[in-house]
């Protein structure tokens, strides 16, 4: 079986939408594993520039846990619709940024 990368995500809660100070959450922690690797990949989508940097980031983060989540869950109704749609997606924003430069491994990270 091919390796995977393995990712700590770490999700914190910077504001509340009130005004008032809100009592914020602890920040939300777990592990998970894809067999793509996740911060190349949003390095591309950022220089590709079709979206701001954390959009960008949000965009490949997010996709590829969703991905990940239902390839190991592939029999469950909630996934059956939507399934052929994401894998288009994915499939559209790879040929988008596979014709870009590749990405500077040297870009400083976000956080």
């Amino acid at each position: 079986m091919k390796r995977k990368h393995r990712y700590r995500i770490t999700v914190e809660h910077l504001a509340s939408r009130e005004e008032a100070p809100a009592n914020l959450a602890a920040p939300l922690c777990f592990e998970a594993e894809s067999h793509d690797e996740i911060i190349a990949l949003a390095r591309r989508v950022r220089q590709q520039g079709d979206f701001d940097p954390d959009s960008a980031a949000a965009l490949v983060a997010g996709l590829k846990l969703l991905g990940e989540v239902m390839l190991q869950n592939r029999e469950h109704p909630s996934f059956e619709a939507f399934f052929p749609h994401y894998v288009q997606l994915v499939k559209s924003l790879k040929e988008r940024t596979a014709a870009g430069p590749p990405p500077d491994p040297g870009e400083a990270p976000r956080c």
